[in-house]
C-alpha cells in the first residue's frame, strides 16, 4: 500500500468514525426531548440530517444505537461520580447523594435509558456484557465511600446504588408536585439515606 493509499484509507476511517460520532450525539439529543420508547430510527436520523438508511450501515439494530448512546452518557455519569468522590474524600456520603441525585434529575434520559436496559431482555451477549461493565465500573465508584472489607464494602455500595435508583424511580413522577417541589422531595429523602449509610440515621 502506498503513502497515498494510507492516507485515504485513514481520511476514509475518520470521517466513518466522524459521522458515527454525529448519530450517537444526535441520538442523545432526541432521547433529552422525547421519552426513551417512542424515539426511533427515523427521529434520530432527523436530527443527524441524515436518512435512516445510512444508520444502518453504522448500528446493526436500533438496540445497539441506543446501547451505544447510553454508554457514552454512562462514561460522563462516571466521570462525574469520580470527580465527585475525589472533592469528597472522607466518604461524605451526604454531599455526594445530594450532588449524585441532582445529577441524575438533570441528566434524566440516561436514568430512563439505564432502567430500560436493565428491564428489557432482549439485549444480545456483547451488549449484555458492556453494561454489566460500565454498571461495575459505577458501583466500583461508590465502593469509595464506604469502609470494611471488599465484601462488606460491595454490600453497601449495592444497597446505595439501589436506594438511589428507588428514589428516582418512585417519585420522578410524583403525582400533583411541580419539578421543583419533586426535585426538594427527592434530596430530603436522599438525605434519609445518606443518614442510614453514614450511621446517623
Amino acid at each position: 500500500m502506498t503513502g497515498k493509499e494510507r492516507s485515504f484509507k485513514s481520511l476514509k476511517e475518520k470521517e466513518r468514525e466522524t459521522r458515527r460520532d454525529i448519530i450517537i450525539a444526535s441520538a442523545e439529543r432526541v432521547f433529552s426531548g422525547k421519552p426513551f420508547d417512542r424515539v426511533s430510527i427515523r427521529d434520530i436520523a432527523r436530527e443527524a440530517g441524515i436518512s435512516h438508511a445510512l444508520i444502518y450501515r453504522y448500528f446493526p439494530d436500533q438496540q445497539a444505537l441506543f446501547v451505544e448512546a447510553f454508554l457514552r452518557g454512562a462514561e460522563k455519569i462516571v466521570g462525574f461520580l469520580s470527580k465527585l468522590i475525589d472533592e469528597n474524600p472522607a466518604g461524605n456520603i451526604e454531599k455526594v447523594t445530594e450532588k449524585f441525585l441532582k445529577h441524575m434529575i438533570e441528566n434524566d434520559r440516561y436514568f430512563r435509558m439505564m432502567t430500560h436496559f436493565m428491564l428489557d431482555g432482549t439485549l444480545n451477549k456483547e451488549q449484555i456484557d458492556s453494561l454489566n461493565s460500565m454498571e461495575r465500573r459505577l458501583l466500583e465508584q461508590f465502593d469509595r465511600l464506604f469502609d470494611g472489607t471488599d465484601e462488606e464494602r460491595r454490600i453497601q455500595s449495592h444497597a446505595f446504588f439501589s436506594a438511589m435508583n428507588g428514589v428516582l424511580i418512585s417519585f420522578r413522577n410524583y403525582p400533583g408536585r411541580s419539578r421543583k417541589d419533586v426535585t426538594r422531595h427527592m434530596l430530603r429523602l436522599g438525605s434519609v439515606i445518606a443518614g442510614r449509610f453514614s450511621g446517623r440515621g
